[in-house]
């Protein structure tokens, strides 16, 4: 029989990613702490939080393949999350700006409570140049405050980028062709089975 599969995540752009893939689920957001651990990098940082997310549903529905995931920015070493405000997007774009960054989307499967499998891919991002009124205006729209790195691919922040190295799923949240394959593996396909 072909396990449920849940997303544990209530990021629309995951959701928006796995729905055009053909994909059956539904989705329970987790409830845990994403609270960066002191020295940690990114990709440990990422990795952890996908590993944790899938967990958390996991435990609370044990017959579900569960599939969590997480986004992050690293710039020169430091991580950029979700900015807290206006002031934070400010400073999370003005430091992206005409710099090449890369974006660190982990995933991981959990089944029965325990973690299966986790990968984590990166893809690098280039911003052009950007105008300080460029940068309010981006800021204006509200699209920066739930986004890693205060901006978003797929909506006005394609705008600000000049290039991408990578896939540009793994930038939007979830690197589909590496989430397909280990479902895949699990027993679920894209025609929804």
């Amino acid at each position: 029989m072909t396990p449920h599969l849940i997303l544990a995540s209530a990021s629309p752009r995951r959701r928006d990613l796995l729905t055009a893939a053909g994909l059956e689920f539904t989705i329970t957001a987790s409830g845990i702490d994403e609270t960066l651990t002191a020295g940690e990098d990114a990709k440990a940082y990422a990795e952890r939080m996908a590993r944790a997310k899938a967990l958390d549903v996991s435990r609370r529905k044990p017959a579900a393949l569960v599939l969590g995931a997480d986004t992050v920015v690293e710039l020169g070493g430091a991580i950029l999350l979700k900015p807290v405000d206006a002031a934070d997007a400010r400073r999370m774009l003005d430091a992206l700006s005409g710099a090449t960054h890369t974006v660190i989307t982990a995933f991981a499967l959990a089944g029965a409570g325990q973690v299966i499998e986790s990968l984590a891919v990166s893809a690098r991002v280039t911003f052009r140049q950007l105008a300080a009124g460029e940068v309010d205006a981006y800021i204006a729209t509200g699209e920066p405050f739930d986004k890693a790195g205060g901006y978003g691919i797929q909506g006005m922040g394609r705008d600000l980028i000049a290039a991408v190295e990578g896939g540009r799923d793994t930038v939007m949240g979830l690197p589909l062709g590496a989430v397909l394959a280990a479902l895949r593996r699990r027993g679920i396909d894209a025609s929804g089975g």
